[in-house]
């Protein structure tokens, strides 16, 4: 499985194959972003390109590499909004500690350990934290 598949079943919360607008706001609010109603819909409706009220995987894949509707930056500004969140000491790095928080509050069972782990798997420069470019090779 591929990452854009394991970020979409995390959106995924009833694991019904598509992303509803109540999941998209639950993942959000989780990750403790103030985004209104009306962001939450402005979002689905750029990434819901057949417009079923719903984001399929296809959908999302299509959005994270900026295809959406054939314009797009790759989703950059959405990375930088969610890499942010995750910076919790806006530092410019993200921590096995801080990923650690941020999973947990989701619902995800893992420890700061697994969490290290997964960083170094993307981490290019050794230093077990995540920077904006590494998120974005």
């Amino acid at each position: 499985m591929n990452e854009v598949e394991k970020v979409f079943q995390r959106f995924d919360a009833n694991g019904d194959g598509v992303i509803s607008a109540d999941e998209l706001c639950g993942v959000i609010s989780a990750l403790g972003s103030g985004t209104s109603s009306e962001d939450v819909a402005r979002m689905m409706d750029e990434i819901d390109a057949d417009r079923d009220g719903f984001i399929s995987l296809q959908e999302f894949a299509e959005f994270c590499k900026g295809y959406v509707n054939g314009v797009g930056d790759g989703g950059v500004k959405e990375l930088r909004e969610a890499f942010d969140l995750y910076d919790q000491d806006s530092n410019g790095l993200i921590s096995a500690v801080e990923l650690h928080q941020i999973l947990t509050r989701l619902g995800e069972s893992c420890s700061v350990q697994d969490c290290t782990t997964m960083i170094k798997s993307v981490d290019a420069d050794g230093t077990v934290t995540l920077t904006l470019k590494s998120l974005r090779r």
